[in-house]
């Protein structure tokens, strides 16, 4: 009996088309590219492993024992957010489905004058590259993806590392192994932030003991009588500077409420002419409260749904075969043949409205 069961549903994550990788049934996700990632581990717990064997048992007897106890709170902040940014979905959003698919490229030739209702449709047609809405009282361009098959949001790009579409995309970031998106992204600040501050904590930590051990002997002596602590501070002295710069733009993009995507290909210069910001509230204070304070949307992939596996091979439909099968075979007829019109438009209709709804609140 359970060996039915399992040949007959399947976990969404198990079917999903991405390069991503899962982990814990579907629970996390992440790159298929983790070697930075495992580098950022090692360096981090590598040289915090360090402070507490080689300085903070002298620290402690010296000073006090808050230093130990700031450094662990410290570690495991960092350790919390890396693993909450790594392993969160960015905000994928989902690709469209067959029946999606065929209900929008039948529109769309309508919409078009190339084909009316009820007639064939042209074989090889592909659908329009950009769709224009007003959004917030502005007009703001939509772009369509081939891979994805949907027009996708603003502010959402297509990651080629994780082949992905993601809302509010921001960069694909190889030292976490995920993308940065719009459900990831206050985690992956805070990892800076927090990251930043442990750096500078740590070397000031190794600055002192070195200072402290000196009082009683020559500065030489006192490095080499605590070699391991140099390591720690040369580590934490040139790592710190590229992570403050980081942290330090990306407040910039925050207060100015604009991704590092958006920044790169200057969507909002005013040397290009372009529209201002819709996105921005006026002010810098509430540009944070919106990234911290405000409330995490629920994923768009349910990755541990259960589908029927006959569903999945329904889906598992070839547009490009049934375009190019014959040219007198269309889209219109194949779906005609399999679906009935009224259910195809109530389920068409469905879709437009969930899209719509992900554009409404990006």
């Amino acid at each position: 009996m359970k060996k039915c069961c399992k040949s007959t549903v399947v976990r969404r994550y198990e079917v999903l088309e991405s390069k991503n990788r899962y982990y814990c049934r579907g629970r996390c996700l992440g790159s298929q590219q983790i070697g930075l990632f495992l580098f950022t581990l090692f360096l981090i717990i590598g040289t915090t492993i360090l402070f507490f064997i080689f300085d903070c048992p002298y620290l402690y007897k010296k000073l006090t024992i808050a230093i130990p106890l700031v450094g662990a709170l410290l570690f495991i902040f960092v350790l919390c957010v890396l693993f909450r940014t790594a392993c969160t979905d960015p905000g994928i959003l989902p690709r469209s489905e067959k029946d999606e698919v065929l209900f929008n490229e039948r529109q769309a030739l309508v919409a078009s004058n190339l084909v009316d209702q009820g007639q064939q449709m042209v074989s090889n047609f592909q659908m329009p590259r950009y769709k224009e809405i007003i959004l917030k009282g502005k007009t703001v361009k939509l772009k369509y993806c081939f891979t994805c098959k949907l027009y996708r949001p603003p502010r959402s790009s297509h990651c080629s590392v994780c082949d992905n579409c993601v809302e509010r995309f921001d960069h694909h970031c190889p030292w976490v192994a995920n993308c940065i998106g719009k459900r990831n992204y206050r985690f992956f600040y805070m990892f800076l932030v927090s990251l930043s501050i442990l750096c500078v904590y740590i070397l000031a930590c190794n600055i002192t003991n070195i200072v402290l051990r000196s009082q009683s002997q020559l500065v030489a002596d006192a490095i080499k009588a605590t070699p391991i602590t140099v390591v720690q501070a040369v580590i934490c002295f040139f790592s710190m500077w590229s992570i403050m710069c980081l942290c330090g733009y990306h407040t910039y993009l925050i207060s100015s409420e604009v991704s590092t995507n958006e920044d790169i290909k200057e969507s909002y210069s005013k040397k290009r002419n372009e529209n201002s910001n819709p996105f921005d509230r006026g002010s810098i204070c509430l540009n944070f409260a919106n990234l911290l304070c405000s409330s995490i949307s629920p994923s768009l992939i349910n990755l541990r749904e259960t589908i029927p596996r006959k569903l999945v091979n329904e889906n598992n439909y070839n547009f490009d075969q049934l375009r190019s099968t014959n040219a007198a075979k269309t889209i219109s007829s194949s779906v005609d043949a399999r679906d009935n019109s009224l259910t195809l438009y109530q389920n068409g209709t469905s879709f437009n409205n969930t899209r719509q709804f992900i554009i409404e609140n990006v």
